[in-house]
């Protein structure tokens, strides 16, 4: 036996040096990588979108003539655009209101869905079968198509380009709150309710509600991910956030124009956009599988 090894026997003892030993939490251990890599992604946007300043200090409307259409390098990482304007500084600003757009939307199409699945799911049949038809109508018009619409209805702009995309989402989270909403009414816990004389209200508030939308609320993660997408698309087609604004949508409305001699104008705000979508999707599928036990 060694020295060192002599030494070392004496100063930790066998069961202090399997205290040192560091525990890792079950969870995280079941965490496949690619789930890791979607949540540092997504606390790095959180960062941009609550301290923008802290991961880049500078103006994201300033302009300066004599910078344009400098290369991604060592003093703009991103490079500059036809104003001259810092693309990083850009797009990590454009990173809120771009999320918020996707959030915002979402929360409109949860709110109305459920609304209209637990009407659906709680009214007399012929009710019942009145609001599915018009749903089936409305999921047979794909949501960006359906947002056009409304867009073309009420305008664009930002909290419109909000709206369209959240009433467009409507139909598809009724449909599953709806279907909820048949299986909880009719389970015992709920009659259980009933016989000891709650209300009908109380028993849909206490009872019917939280478990009826259960099941929307890990959906609507993946939701966020395609609502982010669909406001950058009414954006590239002039019908969201309107330019100068760094929003990622808008910047590629922007940059489209000059591809051909300056393609990181586009590149970079379409591969954070892709990169967003991936991340929240994955996240998203991965609350999906530990919810059903899947884990």
């Amino acid at each position: 036996m060694t020295l060192s090894r002599t030494l070392t026997d004496v100063a930790i003892p066998g069961a202090a040096r399997a205290r040192t030993a560091v525990a890792i939490p079950g969870w995280l251990r079941r965490t496949r990588p690619a789930v890791a890599v979607a949540w540092a992604f997504i606390a790095l946007l959180g960062v941009a979108i609550l301290a923008p300043q802290a991961l880049a200090p500078g103006d994201p409307l300033a302009v300066d003539p004599t910078a344009t259409f400098i290369p991604p390098g060592a003093e703009h990482w991103f490079g500059t655009d036809e104003s001259g304007g810092d693309i990083y500084t850009r797009v990590v600003h454009g990173a809120r209101t771009s999320i918020l757009i996707g959030l915002a939307a979402t929360a409109i199409a949860v709110t109305l869905g459920t609304l209209v699945g637990i009407a659906a799911g709680l009214s007399h049949r012929y009710v019942e079968s009145g609001i599915m038809r018009v749903l089936d109508v409305v999921l047979a018009v794909p949501e960006l198509l359906l947002a056009l619409v409304i867009i073309g209805i009420i305008g664009g702009g930002t909290l419109n380009a909000v709206i369209a995309i959240g009433v467009g989402g409507v139909a598809y989270y009724a449909r599953i709150v709806r279907a909820q909403t048949h299986r909880v009414k009719s389970s015992l816990y709920v009659e259980a309710a009933r016989v000891l004389g709650q209300g009908r209200t109380a028993v849909i508030v206490r009872h019917v509600l939280p478990n009826a939308i259960k099941p929307i609320l890990v959906l609507a993660t993946i939701g966020v991910g395609g609502a982010i997408g669909a406001g950058a698309s009414l954006a590239f087609l002039g019908l969201g956030t309107p330019p100068p604004s760094p929003e990622w949508g808008a910047m590629l409305s922007v940059g489209r124009n000059f591809i051909s001699n300056a393609p990181w104008l586009i590149l970079i705000p379409a591969g954070l956009l892709v990169l967003t979508v991936l991340a929240i999707t994955t996240i998203g599928r991965d609350i999906t599988r530990r919810t059903e036990g899947r884990a």
